[in-house]
């Protein structure tokens, strides 16, 4: 009786950088038809192990192979004619160019030495039909939106016939009703006897779309499953390596005074007469569906954009805040939601981000004291448990949940009295969460005001003291205890 192999299989895959033990043998299998969920911690190895799938990386030991023949990768061009397509978090797209140029950038339909512009815009609106979705196919895809975008990464790895999908944290930047849309997507690719392989930290997804499970950890892999013989528990504990016995940390605080006042805040329509109060050693979340006005709403208080109206008070006092330089020096200090974008310099050392909030005190006429600089970050390294081999790497080389620890750092150096975090945990795995969760803890206990901006209903229920509703702008209800909530009372007020 003969077994027919596996779509892809990775044997005993080995990759080391200077200093640095990637891939420690790992073994990988897909077969068509079928999703395998990736897991594991930032740093588990699970960008590293894809690097080399798709030919960015050549792997310094083991076996590739396709349909049970080995296959040596030595480019991306190599991993792409034997049918493989990686789709990254951040789109590969040029925005000023077409989808169907998009599609067929570097395999253009040509006719005589000229492109044949109609038959590619035959084949684009083939495999859009294929997909069930309707696109523009004439508009810029910087015009279109963030679900449209990752439709024309998935129809461009169809129409070089990808047999092997690789989606990395594909929904990390989609709404519920698209991320339901993508998963239809997903099904349908699999009806065709595609393989996927789906990289996501959001564990009730991997329940929702996978039918197995690998879990990496230090650069091994520590477990397969068939989704229907793991719980949610036993997937955490073989990412974090230990028991974690409840996903949010307890604590019992008793809040004090009114630390953060907001009142009548409004900026057009994003923002209309938001009111709210914080108080010390308290954690408010806000939350709502996308568009609720959530990050609008402390951007304004952190003077980020300009306010039609509304004050925003400290300890009683109110603070003329018209940019963010008034409230870091009012004790106000917002984590961003994009941390990539607007909370880090990429290509600066993580030392250097770390001092930039931070320069009124580091500085000595004009120049940087690099000594203490250094003191203090280290500090916060060993506090944070932030893994970076030194100081002077940059920013951009961390993964997702050490370059958050960075920019937590940079803003608790200040020792401000008003923290806002806008979506803290997205794209990080378990244990990093755990520990930001913990540190959420110690700020209230500190008497901080904590304010948190969170998609995500389980973490609201899980670390909220109250909970602030919003809806187009508005605020549409208030749960005081937040232990006591359920999520469907959050989405009823979310929809109001």
């Amino acid at each position: 009786m003969t077994t027919t192999p596996p779509l892809l299989e990775m044997r005993g895959i080995v990759k080391s950088f200077p200093g640095v033990q990637a891939l420690r043998g790992v073994d990988l299998s897909l077969c068509a038809g079928e999703v395998l969920a990736l897991l594991g911690e930032n740093g588990a190895g699970k960008s590293t192990l894809i690097k080399v799938l798709g030919g960015a990386h050549r792997a310094d030991a083991g076996v590739l192979a396709i349909d049970g023949r080995e296959t040596p990768f030595d480019s991306p061009q190599d991993s792409r004619r034997a049918g493989v397509a990686v789709i990254y978090q951040e789109f590969n797209l040029v925005p000023g160019l077409t989808a169907v140029e998009n599609i067929f950038l570097g395999q253009e339909v040509t006719r005589a030495g000229f492109v044949a512009r109609r038959q590619e815009r035959a084949r684009a609106a083939a495999l859009f039909q294929r997909l069930g979705v309707e696109i523009d196919l004439d508009a810029p895809c910087r015009r279109l939106t963030t679900a449209q975008q990752q439709l024309v990464e998935i129809a461009k790895a169809l129409a070089f016939e990808a047999r092997i999908i690789v989606m990395d944290e594909p929904s990390a930047a989609l709404t519920a009703h698209e991320v339901a849309r993508l998963f239809e997507i997903i099904r349908e690719l699999k009806r065709q006897g595609i393989g996927i392989i789906y990289i996501s930290h959001r564990l009730e997804e991997v329940f929702a779309i996978a039918d197995r499970v690998t879990v990496l950890r230090d650069g091994r892999n520590v477990g397969e499953r068939p989704i229907q013989r793991i719980t949610r528990n036993e997937m955490i504990e073989l990412m974090v390596g230990r028991e974690l016995k409840d996903e949010f940390p307890a604590r019992s605080v008793t809040p004090g005074a009114v630390r953060l006042e907001v009142r009548g805040l409004r900026r057009g329509r994003a923002v209309r007469d938001v009111s709210f109060t914080v108080r010390r050693g308290e954690i408010l979340a806000l939350t709502g569906l996308v568009g609720a006005g959530r990050t609008e709403t402390v951007r304004l208080i952190f003077g980020a954009d300009a306010r039609e109206a509304g004050d925003v008070l400290v300890d009683g006092r109110v603070v003329a805040i018209r940019s963010p330089q008034n409230a870091i020096a009012a004790g106000i200090g917002l984590l961003t939601e994009d941390r990539k974008l607007q909370g880090l310099v990429l290509g600066h050392s993580v030392r250097e981000n770390f001092g930039l909030p931070n320069l009124d005190w580091l500085s000595r006429r004009g120049f940087v004291q690099l000594g203490t600089e250094r003191e203090e970050f280290g500090r916060y390294v060993e506090r944070l448990k932030i893994k970076v081999p030194d100081q002077e790497q940059r920013a951009g080389n961390l993964s997702g949940g050490n370059q958050q620890k960075v920019v937590l750092a940079k803003w608790l150096a200040r020792n401000c009295d008003v923290l806002i975090f806008d979506e803290p945990t997205r794209g990080i795995d378990v244990g990093a969460k755990y520990e930001i969760y913990l540190l959420l803890n110690e700020l209230a206990a500190a008497g901080k005001a904590v304010v948190m901006i969170s998609s995500e209903l389980p973490e609201v229920l899980g670390m909220a003291d109250r909970i602030l509703v919003l809806h187009e702008g508005r605020v549409t209800g208030e749960i005081a205890d937040a232990r006591r909530a359920t999520q469907e009372q959050i989405m009823q007020l979310a929809v109001a």
